[in-house]
């Protein structure tokens, strides 16, 4: 008879793994109006997708102590930046996608459109999620 327990039990290494693995993005969220800035009701599924494509995208990365450096996007820090159409039209897919691929609710980001009208882009992005096709405008 033994003083210790004979554990086969996982390293706490595995079990944060396991726990990453198995933790989902939760959907269900506060549905905000981007044009009065104001919190009214619930979202959920698609409609709560939406929300998150739009917000990650016209949120600066890593300006905001309350986002994780995952969060958000550097398209912003693109504007009003001396830069050419070419290079513009490079690194704007893959901002996007970079913004948008990490939460667990998305598969797949693409057709990422852009087009300039004056001082606003105009960013065209289907994205495949867990509840179906996506395809969402966002303008900065």
């Amino acid at each position: 008879m033994s003083l210790l327990p004979n554990n086969d039990s996982e390293t706490l290494d595995e079990y944060l793994i396991r726990q990453t693995e198995e933790s989902n993005e939760p959907s269900l969220t506060y549905r905000l109006n981007f044009q009065s800035g104001k919190v009214s009701g619930m979202i959920d599924g698609k409609e709560a997708i939406r929300q998150f494509i739009v917000k990650s995208i016209i949120t600066n990365r890593s300006k905001y102590m309350i986002y994780t450096d995952n969060y958000g996007c550097e398209l912003p820090s693109l504007i009003g930046q001396d830069v050419t159409k070419d290079y513009i039209d490079s690194e704007i897919p893959r901002m996007v996608t970079e913004a948008l691929i990490y939460d667990d609710r998305i598969t797949a980001v693409r057709d990422v459109q852009a087009e300039q009208k004056g001082d606003a882009v105009f960013i065209l992005v289907t994205v495949d999620s867990i509840y179906g096709e996506i395809v969402e405008e966002v303008v900065i």
